[in-house]
């Protein structure tokens, strides 16, 4: 028997998934659709033994609300297969995926021999794959979502949208700043400030908007950012970790280098230096985003990076973005990760966007000021 009922996930009747993949995907009558899931041990998707274990509340929601409904929804001319496979934790977001997977019955599998047996791919679990499966959706010609960290507040608001609006709202907010020179941020802790000037190089801003009808796109859900790859960046950086320690990074050619400790921990600082100095890819810029969406937070980076008025960066891989940082630029494959840095009130109280302000042919125009968008980016969501 595969399903302990005491064990699975409660669902929501806001979400409705035939809904949210009609809209994102536009599926074609016939087409195969496979669910996969990260876990330490992968052999642990035998008779879902992982399930019995609360870490795993996404990959319980990939079976229990994703899988199972659309085993309900095949048939009928709407799919006709549905899979549900397992592989083992990256470690870490969007490194390079391994090339075996498990099925149900605990059957290994190539990885890309069964990607070939599919049309749609739902990557559900702990770590984001956005990057590697998108290089590889490019090859194959299949098309996908990943939906790291996925819990119940998640399913009920960001992935319970009307992507058609989403990506209506995300294109106003694209417009507003594409082919912007450059962009100046300016944060606030009590009466320090900083500040941190972004190169773009008048480039056409990118939009997550969630819409994925074609062969070879993966879209990142819940979706709804604007977002460039920098060209440069200079200036200072505040970065709070998880253990609340905070430190200022000084950035200089898109790159982090020395930091000041400002509050917490020495410790965490000294080890993140470590890391940059010994593998220096790893302390690179490789995005700037902006949120689009009116949404709830969430308590994950995947939904709350989305909200309108916040803003993140990531270091690391940046070729999924149309950057050049590949896995291979990086001196140790376990370090080619792409990691945000989000700025959020709940997630940086101690940090406050004071401002972001973009420039273009000698005007700037000022988006979020104290944490919240301005009248001007409110104005054109509204009018989307």
């Amino acid at each position: 028997m595969l399903a302990n009922q005491d064990q699975s996930v409660s669902t929501t009747p806001t979400f409705d998934l035939k809904r949210l993949l009609d809209t994102v995907f536009t599926p074609k009558p016939g087409e195969r659709i496979a669910v996969f899931i990260d876990l330490d041990d992968p052999r642990d998707v035998i008779d879902l033994r992982y399930k019995r274990n609360p870490r795993w509340e996404s990959q319980c929601f990939a079976y229990d609300v994703f899988y199972q409904g659309l085993l309900a929804l095949k048939g009928g001319g709407y799919f006709t297969s549905v899979g549900f496979y397992s592989y083992r934790l990256t470690g870490g977001s969007n490194l390079d995926l391994p090339d075996s997977v498990f099925d149900l019955t605990g059957k290994e599998l190539n990885l890309e021999s069964v990607l070939r047996g599919y049309d749609i791919v739902l990557y559900i679990g702990t770590y984001s794959a956005t990057a590697p499966i998108t290089a590889i959706a490019k090859r194959l010609g299949f098309r996908g979502a990943t939906m790291h960290g996925v819990n119940q507040t998640i399913l009920e608001s960001g992935l319970s949208k009307d992507y058609r609006e989403v990506s209506r709202k995300a294109e106003a907010y694209r417009r507003l700043v594409t082919r912007s020179d450059a962009a100046e941020i300016c944060f606030r802790m009590q009466v320090q400030r900083f500040s941190l000037s972004i190169a773009l190089g008048a480039q056409e801003a990118q939009k997550s908007h969630g819409l994925c009808p074609n062969g070879g796109e993966i879209a990142n859900l819940p979706a709804g950012e604007v977002y460039f790859v920098p060209d440069d960046a200079r200036g200072q950086l505040p970065i709070r970790y998880e253990d609340g320690t905070i430190a200022l990074f000084t950035v200089n050619q898109m790159r982090l280098f020395e930091a000041r400790l400002l509050s917490g921990n020495p410790a965490t600082v000294a080890q993140h230096l470590a890391k940059i100095k010994d593998d220096p890819a790893t302390g690179e810029l490789g995005e700037l985003g902006l949120g689009t969406q009116e949404l709830p937070v969430s308590g994950a980076d995947i939904q709350d990076e989305k909200i309108i008025g916040t803003i993140h960066l990531a270091t690391g891989r940046s070729d999924h973005l149309g950057g050049h940082l590949t896995p291979d630029k990086f001196l140790k494959p376990i370090n080619a990760t792409h990691d945000d840095i989000l700025f959020a009130p709940h997630k940086t109280p101690e940090i406050r966007v004071e401002s972001v302000t973009f420039h273009q042919n000698g005007e700037s125009v000022l988006i979020i000021q104290n944490d919240q968008p301005t009248e001007i980016v409110r104005q054109a969501m509204a009018r989307a």
